[in-house]
């Protein structure tokens, strides 16, 4: 599984990387980074807990 953002959604609110932030952080200038790859096991139920979380829904899970 993968997390990915829609930048054009992202207001950088930061709610996912106070759930995630091995995965998600936010750079210097405020955009939302996010670790390439796939998710570990254990961090497939806090990124759709982030995903959820996202005032925006900017975040989405892919397969």
């Amino acid at each position: 599984m993968k997390v990915g953002v829609d930048p054009s959604l992202c207001e950088a609110h930061g709610e996912c990387t106070s759930i995630l932030p091995a995965v998600f952080a936010l750079d210097d200038d405020e955009l939302l980074q996010i670790r390439p790859g796939e998710l570990a096991g254990d961090e497939e139920e806090p990124a759709a807990r982030a995903v959820g979380a996202c005032p925006k829904g900017a975040l989405r899970l892919s397969r």
